[in-house]
């Protein structure tokens, strides 16, 4: 029952043929430049790193899949170190979530190590 029937009162009988799909081409919006981007990455080699640094230097924010890698790969640690270094450089964030994730902030942003459903 939708929020108007319990409103209003009356039956709430929608059929698949109510809806209709969008196409989000059809719609143009106007979207100015964006500050900042959110790039998602796999880590599995080093011209991976590479590129994940640029776009940190560039002032973007990186999601890196590394569940490509052990967590006990000394490679990936030497990745992850060098990722820690050019946070450093711009005085940006890293956090490592669980075993398959880098989250890797730039200048001026920083990650809360806090869930929000647990404040």
């Amino acid at each position: 029952m939708g929020i108007m029937s319990k409103i209003l009162g009356g039956d709430d009988g929608r059929a698949a043929g109510d809806y209709v799909e969008l196409d989000a081409e059809e719609f143009e919006t106007q979207r100015g430049t964006a500050a900042m981007q959110v790039h998602i990455a796999d880590l599995s080699d080093q011209t991976d790193v590479i590129d994940i640094k640029d776009s940190i230097y560039d002032g973007n924010f990186v999601i890196a899949d590394i569940t490509r890698h052990s967590t006990s790969d000394g490679r990936t640690e030497h990745l992850i170190d060098e990722l820690r270094q050019v946070t450093k450089e711009v005085d940006g964030d890293i956090v490592r979530k669980g075993d398959d994730q880098l989250i890797i902030a730039p200048t001026g942003v920083s990650i809360s190590r806090t869930k929000l459903n647990n404040q």
